[in-house]
C-alpha cells in the first residue's frame, strides 16, 4: 500500500484529530519511513560524486544517495545514467538498478530516448530499455540564422540591429554570433564578449572563446581566459570564472570539469562542485 494511501486513511481516524501537531508530525514521519520502499529514491536530482578513486551518486547537498561503487559516472539525462566499472560502461537508473550489463566499450548520454553505445567493436544505439534501435539517418544540418535581428555592415565592421525595440550595436566588431537564447557573443580582434538584447555589454571584451552549443540548447556557454574554462549564466555573466582546465557542456543539469591539478568531477547550474 503506498504510503501516501495510508496517510489518507491515518488522518479520518478520529483519534489524530485530538494530537499536537508536533507529535502528529513525528507519527506521519515514522509511517513514510517504515512504508518508503528500500533503494527507492525520492529526493531530488542526482549528481555524479566523486570521493578518492569511486564515484556514486548525491543530492544537492552532497549527502550521497548511491554507493561509491563506480569508477566514473555519467549525469542522469531521460532518467538515466552511464556508469564505468573495470573500464566497461553500462546504465542505471535513479535507484541504482542496472538496465544494462557493464559491457560497453563506449557509451554515451541519453538524448531524446537514444545512446550511441560500443560493443565487440560496433557502433550502434539503445533506447531507454536498453535494447538496441535500427540504424537511424544522419539528420540535414540546421540553417543557421539570426533570430534577434540583423547585422549591420560598415567600413569592414559589423554592428547589429535588433528586430524587437530600439536596441542597436555599434559597428566596432570583427565577428557576431547568437546563441539563441538573448545574447550576441562579439569579437574585436582575437577576444570575446557578450552583449543582452537591449544592447548592453554584460561581459566585457576580454575572452579568448565564447562556446555555446546546440547539443544543450545553448544553455550556460563556455568561455575561455588565460587557458582556461568557465561559464556564464543565462543573463551573460559569469557563473563560474575560468579556472578549470577542461569543462564540458551542461547535461542534465550538471557538467563535467577537471581542475588544473587533474581532479575531475561535476558542477551543477548552481556553480556548485561535487567533488574533493
Amino acid at each position: 500500500m503506498a504510503a501516501h494511501t495510508i496517510f489518507v486513511i491515518l488522518i479520518n481516524f478520529r483519534f489524530l484529530r485530538g494530537m499536537k501537531n508536533w507529535v502528529l508530525c513525528f507519527f506521519l514521519g515514522i509511517v513514510t519511513m517504515a512504508f518508503t520502499p528500500a533503494g527507492e529514491w525520492v529526493g531530488g536530482e542526482l549528481i555524479p560524486y566523486r570521493q578518492g578513486e569511486k564515484w556514486g551518486y548525491a543530492d544537492r547537498n552532497r549527502r550521497l544517495v548511491l554507493p561509491l561503487r563506480y569508477d566514473e559516472a555519467g549525469p542522469f539525462v531521460d532518467e538515466l545514467a552511464w556508469v564505468r566499472v573495470a573500464g566497461l560502461y553500462g546504465y542505471i537508473d535513479g535507484s541504482g538498478y542496472a538496465v544494462t550489463p557493464t559491457h560497453f566499450t563506449k557509451a554515451s548520454n541519453f538524448t531524446r530516448g537514444r545512446a550511441t553505445v560500443e560493443l565487440h567493436g560496433e557502433t550502434f544505439e539503445i533506447d531507454v530499455a536498453g535494447k538496441r534501435l535500427p540504424a537511424s539517418e544522419t539528420p540535414a544540418p540546421e540553417v543557421e540564422y539570426l533570430s534577434l535581428g540583423d547585422i549591420v555592415r560598415k567600413a569592414g565592421k559589423l554592428g547589429f540591429r535588433f528586430t524587437v525595440g530600439s536596441a542597436t550595436v555599434p559597428t566596432i566588431y570583427d565577428e557576431i554570433l547568437e546563441d539563441y537564447r538573448g545574447l550576441l557573443f562579439v569579437r574585436q580582434g582575437q577576444q570575446w564578449g557578450a552583449i543582452n538584447r537591449k544592447g548592453k555589454v554584460v561581459l566585457p571584451v576580454s575572452y579568448e572563446s565564447i562556446k555555446a552549443t546546440a547539443a544543450n540548447d545553448y544553455i550556460f556557454p563556455i568561455v575561455q581566459q588565460a587557458g582556461l574554462l568557465g561559464y556564464l549564466d543565462a543573463d551573460g555573466h559569469l557563473l563560474v570564472k575560468p579556472k578549470y582546465s577542461a569543462a564540458e557542456p551542461f547535461v542534465g543539469g550538471v557538467a563535467r570539469v577537471e581542475t588544473p591539478d587533474g581532479r575531475v568531477g561535476y558542477i551543477d547550474t548552481n556553480g556548485k562542485e561535487y567533488f574533493e
